[in-house]
């Protein structure tokens, strides 16, 4: 009796291993991809994963469903652990009915969610999804509306993480982006609210799947996606390595480990990466690897917004978010997207007490109709509102120029930053020399026989009055001008002071960032309205 109970048992376990079944595995391989069981023993520590519901299934009849059930329904749910830390993962199974979200694939998710909320523990989703069941109508999508709520729960308490490794759309796109990172593998990985051919049908436009809501598309012009993998193997070693930049939770520090990399070490050549001539380009992470232990910094959201650099290093083994302009680009100026990608990052970094140091090089905000039309004023506070929000250690250096808005949205000691520094090469004004001068002295260079010799006197002047780190450090708002070859050892100093620094902000249900965004319609959408 207990042998046959045993026999059933074994049974329907090995059934649900099989998921949809060996053809729909086979099409799966064929089509270059691996099962959802597959990634997650890619991502965890060898034999450490435990499944859980996975007998799940289920329980509609209409469209001869009774005759199409799997167990697992399509999702495949658990815990495991990766480089020996507890973490909770799910899987869309696109063997079973193409991965579609049913009810009871919704219930395992937000069930999954809870135990790791409950045990403050990064979740993982592994994306492969065709989206709502249609089959089960509105319970499906009430389904998607749970994990909606489920992740705005944890949002701020434990990491949320996804891998987009094949198809998103419709609702299943928005899970993914409230969470706090997307990797999409490139050439499998898509999302999209409406498919090529909803987009054919209404508006008339030819695109492919790729440019529509491929991995670089969302990397490079939308910002849904932070990484860009070349395959499901990378897709999960960036996972890993994201972890291991990551705490537990939001009551914990991020993990220190070991260095060494002399905390002390000088580099006499930094200086040189800044040329001469202030209108000139370079690259601000080449100060940046300079800096950090061992040279190595883990960028962030790296093909979206250049012009500024967010990401991840050690100093002294201890884990710090780099904000960075990127002269680089578009001059390290701050606009729309820059500013968006900024905050988001100064926002997640705070929420897991994660210390900020933020290097400024900026002419300032993006200027143009364009960036004005869509909204630079409002996209522009973001930052603003980030780094004043901001409790965690916060250092700020100026390393070249710091003028307008910008200097204040980068940071500035009044935004209650904790040390601010500056090289000797920091311009820190109202506005460059230059300009202003132009402005100040309109007059007087027009009536001037020689303007061009009278310009520079006035810009020299001008330079010696304000626009240098040593007006700011009179004043206090730059705490000390300091040699640009003690960077690192000055940074390491200051994150060490500022280690049991206890800040909270006023009690109040939330702060209301402005989230609201205008949407420009082209010709064809505003016909569409009115149709």
């Amino acid at each position: 009796m207990h042998s046959e109970k045993i026999d059933e048992y074994t049974k329907k376990k090995n059934i649900a291993l099989q998921g949809g079944g060996q053809d729909r595995i086979k099409a799966q391989h064929d089509k270059g991809k691996l099962t959802a069981r597959e990634r997650i023993n890619l991502l965890l520590d060898e034999g450490t994963f435990t499944e859980m519901d996975p007998l799940t299934t289920h329980h509609y009849h209409e469209y001869d469903m009774q005759k199409k059930k799997f167990f697992t329904d399509g999702v495949i749910c658990g815990y495991g652990s990766v480089n020996g830390r507890q973490i909770f993962v799910f899987a869309y199974d696109f063997t079973v009915l193409g991965g579609t979200l049913s009810k009871m694939g919704a219930k395992k998710i937000t069930k999954l969610t809870d135990h790791a909320l409950r045990t403050g523990c990064p979740i993982i989703g592994i994306m492969d999804s065709g989206g709502a069941r249609i089959q089960e109508g509105i319970m499906s999508l009430d389904g998607f509306a749970d994990i909606f709520y489920y992740n705005q729960l944890a949002s701020g308490v434990i990491p949320q993480i996804t891998a987009s490794i094949g198809p998103s759309a419709g609702g299943a796109v928005y899970s993914p982006a409230m969470t706090d990172f997307v990797i999409m593998v490139d050439k499998i990985g898509t999302m999209f609210v409406t498919g090529p051919d909803v987009v054919k049908t209404v508006l008339g436009e030819e695109i492919s799947f790729e440019d529509l809501g491929g991995a670089v598309t969302h990397a490079t012009k939308s910002g849904v996606a932070h990484f860009v993998a070349q395959n499901e193997y990378e897709c999960m070693d960036y996972v890993k390595k994201l972890l291991s930049y990551l705490p537990q939770n939001n009551t914990e520090e991020p993990p220190k480990t070991k260095t060494d990399d002399d905390p002390n070490r000088l580099d006499h050549n930094l200086i040189n990466i800044i040329p001469e001539n202030p209108l000139q380009p370079y690259d601000m992470k080449d100060i940046i690897n300079s800096i950090v232990d061992n040279h190595e910094f883990f960028e962030v959201h790296e093909l979206f917004a250049p012009n500024i650099v967010v990401g991840y290093g050690r100093m002294n083994g201890r884990v710090v978010g780099f904000i960075a302009n990127n002269p680089m680009h578009l001059a390290g100026a701050l606009d729309i997207d820059s500013s968006n990608k900024a905050a988001r990052f100064i926002r997640f970094c705070d929420a897991f007490n994660i210390p900020l140091i933020t290097l400024v090089d900026t002419p300032g905000y993006m200027p143009g109709s364009n960036q004005e039309h869509n909204g630079i004023i409002r996209h522009g506070s973001k930052l603003l509102y980030a780094f004043c929000e901001a409790t965690v250690p916060r250092i700020t250096l100026v390393i070249g120029k710091a003028y307008g808005g910008a200097y204040i949205a980068m940071g500035s000691k009044n935004l209650r930053t904790d040390i601010n520094y500056a090289w000797p090469t920091a311009r820190c004004a109202v506005l460059g020399g230059e300009a202003a001068v132009k402005i100040m002295y309109r007059k007087e260079l027009a009536k001037a026989e020689d303007p061009e010799s009278l310009k520079k006197e006035l810009i020299d002047e001008f330079v010696e009055k304000f626009e240098n780190p040593y007006v700011a450090a009179s004043h206090g708002t730059v705490d000390n001008v300091i040699d640009p070859a003690e960077t690192r050892p000055m940074l390491i100093k200051a994150l060490e002071m500022l280690e049991n620094k206890r800040e909270k902000q006023l009690p109040r249900k939330h702060g209301n960032i402005n989230l609201w965004l205008k949407k420009y319609l082209s010709q064809t959408e505003e016909k569409l309205l009115y149709v």
